[in-house]
């Protein structure tokens, strides 16, 4: 009943002028869902509220409640036709009265880790982009077939909206970066291994995948008693995210996962400087895959000693920084950090070889993220002990990944296995540190049973590649032309 109501819903969104792609179509579902969900919790804390004979304090006022503006019944529970907004009233009321009063939480909240705070958050971030009021009430009488009451209900309408995540992902703009491949994800945690009462973060959230992943991981270990399900809720998972829809999508992710207040913090993580940093700030576990690729200004860079413009290598400063000595990390990075000569990368290796035990690097293979043919690696290591031995894998499913045929749970068992133990195999080996040169740290280690070189193609070969490229689509179109 679920999927069909998701599908009914990105039908309507589809055939609306506003919106234009996948990342429109989840954007516009999560703030829906949002106060959907919302509207459920405030009534199930009422009921609760009853039953111990007190009275609860609703967070919005009637007027902007789910069960008063958008779906308004009769004593019958039948939908009150005389009642309900819909046309140009329903998109006036949505546009100019209700996103502005939920925008206000955010002054009116007492802190960031409100649910308060999220509301006036999220709706200061986006806005709505359904421009035919039809379409509106169309998809906000599919959102209210939705139900939150049972944890299966909630189970199942979290495996639906990552999968929405997902085909936002593979959706091709920017979706790809706010979706990192959820086996992927559990094979890293699995190897890191959180553990209840240590605070969890994520700097660079996203869809808070890495969150909800290391919460299902930690729910799933051993019976938990009614303060393990407490700190789990209020004390484990952090996170910060500086796009809005991310933000929003993120929220929205941990929140279906039972996460009901989560703790994400709209903000840009690399705005802080590193040297504010105190022990107050600093976490046990960092699991992220950092945004690559991207160009962050010279007034950000003044903020980390190693300074680069490449945002994945500050974020890499910034995770190392922020762990408590003995903490754990779990960090995906292009494949290039472990090779490249400039000076900011020979830096970088060498203050993460020297302040951390890089004990395991995780060689992922081309295909592995979706609509990006970037190769990554992942690295995982200890803070507050130097590197003496770094253990490689190169992943290897034996077949050419893509959206029809991506990376599964199977595919990585191998890996976690041999980790364990950093066990030698035709796809793993161990390095000395001392072998290393100590000029240029490079990592770049090939295999001995004669795998790939982990290391980055000179730029001479990639534009041949893309000199090929463009030489085959020449000849492709002047096919086309022929049979014309």
């Amino acid at each position: 009943m679920f999927q069909q109501a998701f599908k009914n819903i990105d039908d309507v969104l589809w055939k609306d002028a506003g919106c234009t792609s996948e990342l429109d179509y989840t954007e516009q579902s999560s703030w829906l869902l949002f106060l959907k969900y919302l509207d459920s919790l405030e009534h199930d804390k009422a009921m609760e509220a009853e039953l111990e004979g007190k009275k609860y304090a609703f967070i919005l006022d009637p007027a902007y409640r789910w069960a008063k503006w958008a779906t308004p019944k009769t004593k019958g529970g039948e939908i009150d036709h005389n009642k309900t907004l819909t046309g140009d009233d329903l998109r006036d009321f949505v546009n100019l009265k209700l996103f502005p009063y939920l925008h206000g939480f955010k002054q009116r909240a007492s802190g960031p880790n409100t649910i308060e705070y999220k509301i006036g958050e999220i709706f200061g971030e986006i806005r709505n982009k359904v421009q035919s009021g039809y379409n509106l009430r169309e998809i906000i009488d599919h959102v209210d077939e939705l139900r939150f009451g049972s944890q299966k209900e909630k189970h199942e309408l979290s495996h639906l909206y990552e999968a929405k995540i997902k085909n936002m992902g593979n959706a091709g703009r920017n979706g790809g970066e706010y979706y990192t491949p959820r086996p992927l994800i559990r094979a890293i945690v699995k190897v890191v291994a959180p553990r209840i009462g240590e605070k969890i973060y994520d700097g660079a959230a996203g869809s808070a995948g890495f969150l909800c992943e290391a919460f299902e991981y930690l729910k799933s270990h051993g019976k938990l008693t009614t303060k393990d399900l407490t700190t789990l809720q209020t004390r484990t998972f952090y996170g910060k995210e500086k796009k809005s829809l991310a933000y929003v999508i993120g929220i929205m992710n941990m929140i279906l996962h039972g996460i009901e207040a989560p703790n994400i913090i709209h903000t840009n993580t690399l705005a802080e400087n590193l040297a504010d940093i105190q022990e107050k700030d600093r976490y046990d576990v960092v699991l992220a895959n950092p945004p690559f690729g991207g160009k962050e200004r010279k007034e950000v860079q003044q903020n980390f000693p190693i300074r680069t413009g490449e945002t994945a290598f500050l974020f890499l400063q910034h995770f190392i920084k922020i762990l408590k000595a003995g903490g754990r990390g779990g960090i995906v990075i292009k494949n290039t950090f472990l090779s490249n000569t400039d000076n900011a990368s020979v830096s970088l290796r060498k203050l993460l070889l020297e302040s951390c035990n890089l004990h395991t690097v995780l060689d992922c293979p081309g295909g592995t993220f979706l609509g990006a043919g970037v190769k990554t690696v992942v690295l995982f290591f200890d803070k507050g002990t130097p590197t003496r031995k770094v253990w490689f894998y190169q992943l290897d499913p034996g077949r050419n990944m893509g959206k029809t045929n991506p990376l599964n749970d199977a595919d990585l068992a191998e890996f976690i296995k041999l980790q364990k133990t950093f066990a030698d195999s035709p796809k793993s080996w161990s390095v000395d540190v001392k072998d290393i040169d100590k000029t240029t740290f490079d990592l770049s280690v090939k295999n001995p049973d004669g795998g790939e070189e982990i290391t980055h193609r000179t730029p001479r070969a990639i534009m041949d590649e893309i000199a090929a490229l463009d030489a085959e689509s020449a000849e492709v179109l002047k096919t086309i032309r022929g049979l014309l």
